[in-house]
């Protein structure tokens, strides 16, 4: 065969939808396993094997707040990643919070904030992590927040890149659920390893003030490094409700980002289970592939 071999070509064949056009791999966010792992009927370290066994996806994005406790023991982290190496599944980055805000007003407590990050940042490189998803979180006028978690990503993003990781920026409250706001302050960044994360939820502003979803999604495309593909409810034809999937991954693939497509969901109507399923049905139908088949089904 002319440029792949049969197995070469087989394997790219099988990334491609019916209309030539490659899907995206579907990855899992541990969120969308907050109750089972809060309530003590899934270990953290066993996230992995749930991820590919349970769910028959490949892509791993962790939370930082279910291994604070472990955060200075190498060897869990030398096991987390050995457990995701031993499944198949592939660790795409950690989501920290609770870690300070990036553009606090105090230049020494911006240090600091930066200095927790880089605590995490560390375990993420040892996890074979692409990325650190972080905040924007400041305070003061629009403006001066602006400026402020600028700076505070402008020092990590070049603390990381030694690491070989991105520092992205998910959409999550406060300005960050402001597509403009954020979209201007990467920009401003201007370094290649600090970009987005768009959520497909995240837009409320305040009270029932909410920024338009998909211009948000539109505007944080060129600098996303990872997607988030929030879900909540569905409705009897599997739709979510409150976002339609096909427009979001219509804006997704217009921006030439071919990257992860994440599940989180964060519904109360379905299991957290049957919420993740029914999130999986619904991106592929929309163009995006998971590693294997449902598990049973």
């Amino acid at each position: 065969m002319t440029g792949l071999d049969a197995p070469a070509a087989l394997a790219a064949a099988s990334k491609m939808s019916p209309t030539g056009m490659e899907d995206y791999p579907i990855s899992l966010a541990q969120w969308s396993l907050h109750r089972a792992i809060r309530g003590g009927t899934l270990d953290p370290l066993d996230f992995p094997k749930v991820t590919r066994e349970t769910y028959g996806l490949a892509g791993c994005e962790y939370v930082n707040s279910f291994y604070k406790a472990k955060l200075h023991d190498g060897a869990y982290f030398k096991e987390l990643a050995k457990r995701a190496s031993d499944v198949g599944v592939e660790s795409l980055l950690i989501m920290i919070d609770g870690e300070g805000a990036l553009g606090a007003p105090d230049a020494v407590e911006r240090q600091m904030t930066v200095a927790r990050h880089m605590l995490w940042a560390i375990r993420a490189k040892a996890l074979g992590c692409h990325s650190i998803r972080v905040n924007a979180q400041s305070s003061g006028p629009r403006d001066e927040q602006a400026r402020l978690a600028a700076d505070g990503l402008r020092t990590l993003a070049e603390r990381c890149a030694p690491l070989g990781l991105n520092v992205i920026v998910e959409n999550h409250g406060g300005y960050s659920s402001d597509g403009d706001w954020l979209a201007g302050v990467i920009a401003s960044v201007d370094l290649p390893n600090c970009g987005t994360l768009p959520d497909f939820g995240n837009f409320r502003l305040q009270g029932d003030e909410w920024f338009d979803r998909y211009r948000g999604v539109e505007l944080l495309m060129p600098f996303a490094k990872a997607v988030s593909a929030k879900s909540h409810a569905f409705d009897a034809a599997g739709d979510e409700t409150g976002t339609d999937y096909g427009r979001m991954m219509k804006i997704v693939r217009a921006s030439g980002y071919r990257g992860w497509v994440g599940i989180e969901y964060e519904g109360g109507g379905l299991s957290e289970n049957e919420g993740i399923l029914a999130t999986r049905r619904l991106l592929e139908r929309n163009g995006c592939r998971a590693a294997a088949p449902i598990p049973g089904a």
